[in-house]
């Protein structure tokens, strides 16, 4: 019985074990799923008349001196700008100066973004349409893409916030870890640019070929304060104070790639 008991009771545990790398497995299966690249989105990069230019963001890294300022603040300092601003910084407060105190104020800042979702919408925006009339024909036809018009597709940020440039480059930045596709907050698709891909349209048909830019739809939250340099005697500091938090939405395109959807009527 006793052996029994001690049996059952491995097993449970071993579920239970098992349990949480089950569920964190089929969670990372899903986002994988969500975020692959769909069998009727093509890469058009060689194709393309225009050659898009790439959003590659500056990764600022802290100094010595700022690594040392930040790790003392309770709120995560993440913004590369505030980061830049604070590596060009000097403060040599006197060794002797025994008894001094100050406080600088150097602004409201965002100071961090905290991402909560981050989905593609595979036809973001229309940018083409290509029909085939074989209503009348008696053999099939096919169908091809080709850009009538240049076409520029903007993202931008879903609601007004303030130092919205800063913004976009900390949700450019998290998005990037999370979507291996080239990303910007602006894309163009060239005239007359092509694809082999084709479509067949029997006889008695009308073939259309929509053509759309897909772009990246990312969700979060960012943390304001004011920032402020501390100095006592020969110490310093960053002081963070009157923080809040507002949530924000920003739409990506994805560059050099297109969505086809195709309909026999």
């Amino acid at each position: 019985m006793k052996k029994r008991t001690f049996i059952i009771t491995l097993i449970l545990s071993a579920l239970v074990l098992a349990l949480p790398f089950s569920v964190i497995g089929k969670e990372k299966q899903k986002k994988e799923e969500d975020t692959k690249v769909p069998s009727h989105v093509l890469n058009i990069s060689k194709e393309n008349t225009y050659p898009n230019s790439t959003e590659d963001q500056e990764i600022v890294e802290p100094s010595d001196f700022t690594k040392e300022l930040i790790a003392e603040v309770d709120i995560p300092i993440e913004n590369p700008e505030l980061i830049k601003m604070l590596n060009e910084t000097s403060i040599n407060p006197s060794p002797i100066a025994f008894g001094y105190r100050g406080m600088v104020y150097i602004g409201r800042w965002p100071l961090n973004y905290k991402s909560k979702e981050t989905n593609i919408n595979w036809e973001y925006q229309k940018i083409n349409t290509n029909e085939v009339n074989n209503m009348g024909g008696e053999s099939e036809q096919k169908l091809h893409y080709t850009q009538h018009k240049k076409r520029e597709v903007k993202g931008a940020l879903t609601n007004k916030i303030a130092n919205p440039d800063d913004i976009k480059k900390m949700m450019l930045l998290e998005a990037k870890e999370k979507i291996e596709l080239p990303l910007a907050y602006s894309t163009v698709i060239g005239k007359d640019t092509k694809k082999d891909n084709s479509y067949v349209i029997p006889s008695e048909k009308f073939g259309v070929l929509q053509t759309y830019a897909p772009a990246v739809n990312e969700k979060g939250q960012v943390t304001f304060g004011e920032v402020y340099f501390q100095l006592k005697g020969s110490d310093k500091a960053i002081v963070i104070k009157n923080v809040t938090k507002q949530g924000i939405g920003a739409w990506i395109p994805i560059q050099d790639y297109v969505s086809f959807s195709f309909q026999l009527k």
